[in-house]
């Protein structure tokens, strides 16, 4: 359907969020800013360049008031509606300058991926409502590319949330330049904000502003209050990770790490999450002897997600850097856990050291060693006083630390506007 304007409310700002794919159960932290906007008084037109693909959602997309449009994911798909949007804008003054990047990216990058990206933001510049003040998008690589060329073709202002792959595996002239047309970047880790300012022009474009976890939704609760250490079969230690079955998430290594362990050692692990490597990790858990100990539950939605983790004793998390370069951000899941007293085991990669101080508020190992990664699990599983200490200092840090209101209201400042504002402190400083 083409995009429409909202029949009611005039807010002081109105924002065209552009999405990669919406709704998705694996960025609640996107959902949980979308919603902080609208609360905040924000009108947003929510616009994805794919439609979902689990029927699942979390209870907050349906608070979400913004109705959601969707471009043609394949220019093929809807050929008439491509068109038709081409032919109008080819008229516009902003055309010309448009054209002019997408030949220069081409020149680069010489793939169909870039013009179908030209290709959908012809649609969303033809059918975006008039009154749109700003367009904010979500992903430095190709939504950001897609918002690039229709803020040129509409002359308007465009800014970008960066997150974890878009910026390490986005090429660094292409950041140059988006960096130099945007108004400003905010990042959730200040790992990848200072990445990103060595590429800019004017480093000042670059903010930190961590995602944060919405505490509301994730009240406390006594810590885990068993004594399991291991020992007893009828009472195994319950493991639990959260993640997408990708290459960055180590979960090969998590395996291996899990077969060192001590056979009369006894635990369980719970896996939740989706990804294409999943059916690959399971025959590798068969291969290993451990089929019998994991529960790989797939995807689930948030309330289910907050019960497993109050049913558990340790989380573990084995994230590394894929050999594409792609890697995590600073995972929710980790403020997710540590917000219900649960104790981590993670890794030291990426902004993970911003939120877990190894020994003081959860366990950090090297990534990709499965022998360390073992001999911090036997230790943790053997000693649940250990565990419930680096628990609540987790939850203690989480709320005190990385709240997700003030994140918001730093972004917000700057989506009315505010620019030249104080960059916002660094919550893990």
């Amino acid at each position: 359907m083409p995009l429409s304007d909202r029949a009611s409310g005039i807010p002081a700002t109105k924002l065209a969020v552009v999405l990669k794919g919406y709704p998705r159960l694996s960025e609640t932290f996107i959902a949980q800013e979308l919603h902080a906007l609208e609360a905040r008084g924000f009108e947003l037109q929510l616009i994805s360049l794919r439609r979902p693909y689990d029927p699942k959602t979390h209870p907050i997309h349906d608070e979400i008031r913004a109705p959601v449009s969707y471009l043609p994911e394949y220019l093929h798909q809807e050929p008439g509606r491509v068109l038709g949007a081409w032919r109008a804008v080819r008229r516009w003054p902003g055309y010309p300058a448009a054209r002019r990047a997408l030949l220069a990216d081409l020149k680069r990058d010489r793939t169909r991926n870039r013009v179908r990206r030209f290709g959908q933001a012809c649609v969303l510049a033809a059918e975006l409502p008039a009154d749109i003040d700003r367009l904010y998008v979500h992903f430095l690589h190709t939504p950001a590319s897609v918002a690039r060329y229709a803020a040129l073709l509409r002359g308007l202002p465009w800014s970008c949330s960066a997150h974890a792959k878009d910026v390490w595996t986005t090429p660094d002239w292409e950041i140059r330049e988006k960096l130099a047309e945007m108004d400003w970047l905010v990042t959730c880790t200040a790992v990848g904000r200072d990445h990103l300012a060595g590429l800019a022009g004017d480093p000042a474009k670059v903010r930190l502003v961590y995602h944060g976890l919405d505490l509301g939704r994730f009240p406390a609760t006594p810590p885990p209050a068993g004594a399991r250490d291991g020992g007893d079969p009828d009472a195994p230690v319950r493991l639990i990770s959260v993640g997408r079955a990708v290459e960055k998430k180590g979960y090969d290594v998590l395996l291996d790490a899990l077969a060192r362990l001590p056979a009369d050692l006894h635990w369980r692990l719970r896996h939740i999450g989706g990804g294409e490597l999943r059916a690959r990790l399971q025959a590798r858990a068969a291969e290993l002897g451990l089929s019998d100990r994991i529960d790989w539950q797939g995807a689930q939605a948030q309330a289910d997600v907050l019960a497993a983790y109050r049913a558990s004793d340790l989380f573990v998390l084995a994230s590394r850097i894929a050999p594409d370069g792609d890697r995590d951000g600073l995972p929710n899941v980790l403020m997710e856990a540590q917000s219900q007293g649960l104790a981590c085991l993670a890794t030291d990669v990426s902004a993970i050291p911003e939120l877990i101080q190894d020994g003081a508020t959860g366990r950090l190992v090297a990534p990709g060693d499965a022998a360390a990664l073992a001999a911090a699990l036997d230790q943790l599983i053997r000693d649940p006083g250990s565990r419930q200490a680096l628990g609540q200092a987790g939850a203690v840090r989480v709320r005190a630390a990385f709240d997700a209101q003030a994140q918001i209201d730093a972004l917000a400042d700057l989506l009315r506007g505010h620019a030249g504002m104080p960059a916002p402190a660094d919550a893990a400083a």
